[in-house]
């Protein structure tokens, strides 16, 4: 017989890790619905029509697609089969696939239901998406996304407010981060005044590389590329900038002056860092010019998030994109985004250990069961302390004291509560901590008093 497994790229969670990805979930959650966003859901599936053509070549091959039910083949002729051409049959016999990302169904969403819909739209979205890559270390085929998206207003009072979510959300798990930001208009204007606007790319990953390989390597990188002397030497003061975010933007205002998409774009952050000058932030925030993000999708304002302590990607990325619903006919909406890399930040939480002692929401208190006598006279008991919101359970059945205790050992229960005949004609509750091994007979009241 077979054993049984999962796909690869796929993971199970323990009861113990989906009490950590909860805090985690919950956490973000509650600081969603703190700036106003609200939670909606879009079906695991889409149509094909919907996610093809979105995320370039490579997204279309990545997309998991889901065979038509019922005879697939009928209609399909004995040539058509016969050419094994898998794009032109998967075409044929697929009309649906599974989410590759969140931000697609949300636009199809937002241009489905723009009648139901005040703007600006504050939405949010915690769900899986699918993506048939290669799976390796801290890659998946199954992963979560936790997005946030203002839609329907140009105002950066929105990417103010998206940079203090981030904060906040960080601040609450204790983990101490940089939240880097740029423009993608910044990026542009670089590459005009060098003269070397198709060149966006390349300039950017080499420039990507100072911190690994040094500036004398980005520059023979960039000469590889292709780019002139002329164009190298006008890059120097870019690759070195250094210095406070004020310093930065004043030495770029220079660099760029003949640039009217660069200075739009450093107008842009300078409101931004300006309206963020008196607010109380707990993290870093950096100006970096090597952050480039998606380039053919963000316009605007983009950022990421990296911690601290732990050698890991971003943790956290989004900014500005115009037209987001344009490729389903309703031109002009502008929007600015965050996505929250849950994974990561699971992974960075158990390196740090970090989880606060509560977060795991186990069983509190574990009710020994001694006979139906006893059991009939718990269970109104049980009721109580569950009324006081104290987590409980009684055990189900009469077993050995020592199957139950190493029950409440096994699943991390902190307190046993043994209540037999003597307990009972007392009315008091013989309480033992687990983690000393203390036991002491106390009242309802002053159970429910330690338990809280």
């Amino acid at each position: 017989m077979q054993k049984p497994s999962i796909p690869k790229g796929t993971r199970d969670f323990s009861p113990e890790e989906m009490a950590k990805r909860n805090y985690i979930f919950n956490t973000i959650r509650e600081v969603f619905h703190l700036y106003g966003f609200q939670q909606i859901e879009t079906p695991a599936m889409e149509n094909l029509s919907t996610l093809m053509g979105k995320y370039g070549e490579e997204g279309d091959r990545l997309l998991f697609k889901i065979l038509n039910s019922g005879d697939y083949f009928s209609g399909i002729s004995d040539e058509v089969l016969m050419e094994k051409n898998a794009a032109r049959l998967a075409s044929r016999l697929c009309e649906k696939g599974l989410r590759y990302d969140l931000t697609v169904p949300f636009a199809r969403y937002v241009v489905q239901h723009r009648n139901e819909i005040s703007f600006p739209f504050k939405r949010y979205q915690i769900q899986p998406v699918w993506r048939a890559d290669r799976p390796q270390k801290g890659r998946y085929r199954e992963f979560y996304q936790c997005d946030a998206d203002v839609i329907g207003s140009d105002s950066l009072l929105n990417e103010v407010e998206l940079i203090q979510l981030m904060d906040e959300v960080f601040g609450r798990l204790n983990i101490r981060v940089v939240i880097k930001m740029n423009n993608r208009k910044i990026l542009a204007g670089i590459a005009e005044i060098i003269g070397e606007t198709d060149r966006i790319v390349d300039i950017t990953v080499a420039i990507d590389k100072l911190d690994k390989i040094g500036v004398d390597k980005v520059n023979e990188e960039l000469r590889e590329k292709g780019l002139s002397e002329t164009a190298i030497e006008r890059l120097q003061p870019i690759i070195l900038l250094d210095g406070t975010n004020a310093e930065k933007i004043s030495i770029l205002r220079q660099t760029l002056q003949n640039s009217e998409t660069g200075m739009a774009g450093i107008e842009e952050l300078s409101v931004i860092l300006s309206k963020l000058h008196d607010q109380p932030m707990r993290s870093r925030l950096e100006l970096d010019l090597t952050l480039a993000r998606g380039l053919n999708y963000y316009t605007g304002a983009i950022f990421e998030v990296k911690a601290l302590d732990v050698q890991i990607g971003s943790i956290t990325g989004g900014g500005r994109y115009d037209n987001l619903t344009g490729v389903f006919g309703l031109e002009g909406i502008s929007g600015v985004g965050i996505s929250f890399g849950a994974d990561r930040i699971f992974d960075v939480l158990n390196q740090l250990e970090l989880y606060p002692e509560d977060s795991l929401q186990t069983t509190q208190l574990l009710f020994v069961n001694f006979g139906e006598k006893e059991e009939a006279a718990l269970l109104p008991i049980v009721s109580k302390v569950r009324a006081a919101g104290i987590r409980a359970e009684l055990f189900p059945e009469p077993a050995k004291m020592k199957k139950q205790m190493g029950y409440a050992d096994g699943k991390k229960i902190p307190y046993v509560a043994i209540v037999g005949e003597n307990e009972l004609n007392v009315g008091k509750i013989n309480l033992k901590n687990m983690q000393s091994g203390e036991q002491r007979l106390v009242s309802f009241e002053e159970l429910v008093e330690i338990l809280r």
